[in-house]
């Protein structure tokens, strides 16, 4: 198995998961908190997906579907364009609201078509070159891949807690 193999596997399990997060959830449900400081799983969902589109965007070299797709203007959020959600506090967050999980899954789906497009191309000798010289050691395309994929496996993981805690809260 080649390294871009093991990522795409990687990226389609964070879909998967996206899915089962949202799949059968109203808006109350995907904007509910179980806690004050907490975040909902539409914001999860949003977040993780934005940080994906924001990084490997910009690491191939590609335009971010928020923007390209207008994603930006069906989420109809009162944030500034390039917003990921990266610092958010409890105000934002709950900005984050859908009407229908299939925005966040739609969305989802989107990036990570075009995740899997730039990752399919990918050869051993892209994941050295280096994608952002402002840490040291500079980070590299194979670095950023596997960051962004723990970074979105983190998320969806809480997303599924939630939805978990929900779930036993109506029971």
């Amino acid at each position: 198995m080649h390294a871009k193999d093991i990522l795409i596997d990687g990226y389609d399990r964070i879909r998967e998961e996206v899915h089962a997060a949202v799949e059968g959830l109203g808006p109350d449900e995907l904007a509910a908190r179980p806690a004050a400081g907490a975040n909902s799983i539409a914001w999860l969902v949003w977040h993780l997906t934005r940080v994906q589109d924001d990084h490997l965007a910009d690491a191939f070299g590609l335009d971010q579907v928020w923007t390209a797709q207008d994603w930006e203007k069906r989420f109809g959020l009162d944030l500034p364009r390039r917003d990921t959600g990266y610092g958010h506090d409890a105000g934002q967050v709950a900005e984050v609201r859908v009407d229908d999980g299939g925005l966040l899954t739609g969305y989802h789906d989107a990036v990570h078509a075009q995740s899997l497009t730039a990752l399919r191309a990918l050869t051993a000798a892209d994941l050295e070159r280096v994608v952002d010289e402002r840490w040291d050691p500079p980070v590299t395309l194979g670095v950023r891949l596997v960051s962004v994929l723990s970074d979105d496996l983190q998320h969806v993981g809480q997303a599924a807690y939630v939805r978990g805690l929900l779930q036993s809260a109506a029971a």
